[in-house]
């Protein structure tokens, strides 16, 4: 209990780091508007703006993430099997907009038909999908899934041609505000969504990855 009490408190610690941040900067950038009417007409009106809009925008995204990441605590699966490739096509129709203007070719093999969540299992497809878009080389993206049946539950895997990530990363990634890279607007808080997704099924989640030669996330799911 106290264990769990102490990963709350720096869970909530490094929350309100990470929102403060963003906030800090429209304050301080409006009322520097406020202060001095010179500085709202011009170019430097213009970088000023987009401290502002920037600001808002890590914001949105840190409050969104949170909001997911509350939602992903509370799995709760289905009464009967529902099929993870309507599930996985949801998520791809989802990430329509970051598909066409990435060019990503995702594909996927038979997808089985289990009892799960479907809102959760969407959303778990969904964070794995975006984190292998953004997480992209020089070349468009290549996505493949997969499914397999063993030891009694199913592994699924997400295979993607990206820059890949160094091996002692391998665990932290799946922690809460842990980004492996700060090109791309998020919260940090996607892949510890997919893990509590894949522990409130029982299940594990883990990555393979070799650097320069893409990335593949595994995730157990009971039969």
């Amino acid at each position: 209990m106290a264990h769990d009490q102490q990963q709350l408190r720096d869970f909530l610690i490094r929350a309100c780091h990470d929102l403060r941040t963003p906030l800090r900067a429209v304050r301080t950038n409006s009322e520097l508007l406020l202060r001095d009417p010179e500085r709202r007409t011009g170019p430097e009106f213009e970088q000023i703006l987009g401290f502002l809009v920037n600001g808002a925008k890590s914001a949105d995204f840190l409050v969104d993430g949170l909001a997911n990441y509350a939602l992903s605590l509370r799995v709760q699966p289905a009464a009967l099997p529902v099929s993870t490739t309507v599930l996985f096509n949801g998520a791809v129709a989802k990430l329509a907009p970051e598909i066409r203007s990435t060019a990503a070719e995702i594909t996927h093999e038979e997808l089985p038909r289990i009892s799960c969540d479907p809102d959760r299992v969407m959303q778990l497809f969904e964070n794995l999908l975006r984190n292998a878009i953004q997480q992209r080389g020089d070349s468009a993206p290549h996505i493949h899934v997969s499914a397999g049946e063993e030891a009694g539950e199913w592994i699924f895997s997400v295979h993607d041609n990206g820059r890949g990530i160094e091996s002692e990363s391998l665990e932290r990634i799946f922690r809460p505000f842990e980004r492996l890279s700060r090109d791309h607007p998020g919260s940090g808080l996607g892949l510890a969504i997919c893990r509590e997704i894949v522990a409130g099924h029982g299940g594990r989640i883990w990555a393979e990855s070799v650097v320069g030669s893409g990335s593949t996330f595994h995730f157990t799911l009971p039969l």
